[in-house]
């Protein structure tokens, strides 16, 4: 039984804190549960730079350490917003916000969570996708974006989501996977982990989306065995907004997804925000 001083490793995706309900969740109830408590953030914090910035820093304020990855929503840049970076240098700007604030990111070495359940070392990844969770029926990139838009379902990165310097998000993509096996590898005989990404590692958790046309959005075929090909304890993500536990192979997958405010009023009651990755519940 856990006694309230103990501390916990929790985490959450999808803050989404340009929608108003949500900034005052973050700002008024997203607290640690006790002194010590880490928090992982999955991505998906807000669109505007500001905003991630702002719900960051307060939350790194209150947890004994953050450890936050990039959405796809954190990586956009929108018109309106006055910070118009875009791409490398987009992330390479949130990645050196979070350094003056303490914040690990997916370009700092990998701290080790040494609290209840641990030690476990926590890996921030930041991969991306390259449309290869294809829509059904469909061969190449090309047809099932046809077949999305056909569906009506085009994701906003499409317009939003500038990869530059590199020709195309799947280009970034493959960068971000050779980058981060070169770090994964030195682990690979070490002590368990806890991988952190945005995406789903694995097609599987899209397999209850309601547009699987949208899956293509949703990660990539090229760590669709990371989660046995590493000592994993279990593999954190958000973005589909499907908040939940799931078993792959043996090893636990957990959606953290906050999510919009309307997707919020269908939950279960009892329902809690952070999910605590360790210890793990039982």
């Amino acid at each position: 039984m856990l006694t309230v001083a103990e501390p916990s490793l929790y985490a959450v995706s999808d803050l989404h804190v340009n929608h108003e309900e949500n900034r005052a969740f973050v700002a008024d109830r997203l607290y640690p549960q006790a002194p010590g408590d880490w928090l992982l953030v999955a991505g998906d914090v807000g669109d505007f730079m500001a905003d991630v910035e702002w719900a960051l820093s307060l939350l790194a304020d209150r947890f004994a350490q953050v450890v936050w990855v990039p959405g796809n929503h954190e990586l956009w840049t929108p018109p309106t917003d006055p910070d118009q970076s875009r791409g490398q240098q987009r992330y390479e700007r949130l990645v050196a916000m979070c350094r003056r604030r303490g914040i690990l990111t997916p370009e700092d070495p990998y701290a080790t969570w040494q609290g209840p359940g641990g030690p476990v070392v926590v890996a921030p990844l930041f991969l991306l996708y390259d449309y290869s969770f294809r829509a059904p029926g469909t061969r190449t990139k090309e047809e099932s974006l046809a077949r999305a838009d056909e569906a009506g379902i085009m994701c906003s990165d499409e317009y939003l989501l500038d990869p530059q310097p590199f020709a195309s998000v799947d280009a970034w993509c493959a960068f971000r996977l050779r980058h981060t096996l070169a770090r994964l590898k030195d682990h690979q005989a070490g002590p368990r982990m806890v991988l952190v990404n945005h995406f789903p590692l694995n097609r599987r958790p899209t397999e209850t989306l309601r547009h699987p046309e949208f899956a293509q959005w949703c990660g990539t075929e090229a760590t669709s065995d990371w989660h046995v090909r590493f000592p994993v304890e279990a593999a954190v993500y958000g973005h589909l907004h499907i908040p939940r536990t799931t078993w792959y192979d043996g090893v636990r997958f957990e959606d953290v997804s906050f999510g919009y405010p309307a997707e919020r009023r269908r939950w279960p009651a009892g329902r809690t925000v952070l999910r605590r990755v360790l210890p793990q519940d039982s």
